[in-house]
């Protein structure tokens, strides 16, 4: 069972997370975060099967786009249980916030994701037992004013690797890009829950959340996200 604060109730925002047992690293090459990424955005919908996730995740790393068709698009999120706001990926662990749309939606999304993940990721790298650091975490989003501070935490997540600090934007593991420039996965992701409090019109909503992302205080653990929402030391 997850491990939260508050019991997952539909229609609700809630903060998932978690990190590699013993903070070891989840994902080692591109080809993992990738295969990550397909995971989260498919699993939204308990029909999606990942029968051909091999061949899109290579077509992401050749492209930089899903060759998902809009047929299948359309059929996942008129079927999905959870709807995704947004994420980061990091080396050793993951940030989501998702909105729950069907009782039990977001345990068994999450249970999906991790269960085909580690089943990949030990396979591969000829491990066994658990790779996860216990059961996920969820962290119910109380206030519009948490899940925008949330959102710009988790999108200032790449400040962490010297690399990335300044150039968030640029990371590819994360859905920034998709807010200030262009929604790669369309209705996949769901941005605008954060986007329409920032502007009438595009331009607007994507420069008005760049500098609310850019000037946050929330990654120092301010008073607009609670200590819940951090990894324990």
């Amino acid at each position: 069972m997850p491990s939260r604060s508050h019991r997952i109730a539909p229609f609700e925002h809630y903060h998932l997370f978690n990190r590699g047992v013993n903070h070891q690293q989840i994902f080692f090459e591109e080809r993992d975060i990738a295969r990550f990424v397909f995971l989260i955005l498919h699993k939204q919908s308990p029909t999606t099967t990942t029968t051909r996730v091999e061949y899109y995740t290579k077509e992401f790393l050749k492209h930089r786009v899903w060759s998902t068709t809009g047929t299948t698009k359309v059929k996942m999120v008129g079927t999905r249980s959870v709807e995704l706001v947004n994420f980061c990926l990091m080396d050793n662990h993951f940030h989501l916030t998702v909105r729950e749309l069907k009782e039990g939606g977001t345990s068994k999304y999450m249970q999906r994701i991790l269960n085909a993940y580690t089943k990949y990721f030990n396979t591969k790298y000829k491990r066994k037992g658990h790779l996860f650091e216990g059961p996920f975490k969820a962290v119910r989003v109380d206030s519009n004013v948490q899940l925008l501070h949330l959102s710009a935490y988790i999108h200032r997540n790449p400040r962490d690797m010297h690399a990335w600090r300044g150039k968030e934007a640029e990371y590819p593991w994360s859905s920034l890009q998709d807010f200030i420039v262009e929604n790669r996965w369309g209705r996949l992701l769901s941005t605008n829950v954060i986007l329409e409090q920032f502007g009438k019109d595009s331009e607007t909503q994507q420069k008005g959340y760049k500098k609310f992302v850019e000037t946050s205080t929330a990654k120092s653990q301010s008073y607009s996200l609670p200590q819940e929402h951090f990894f324990e030391k």
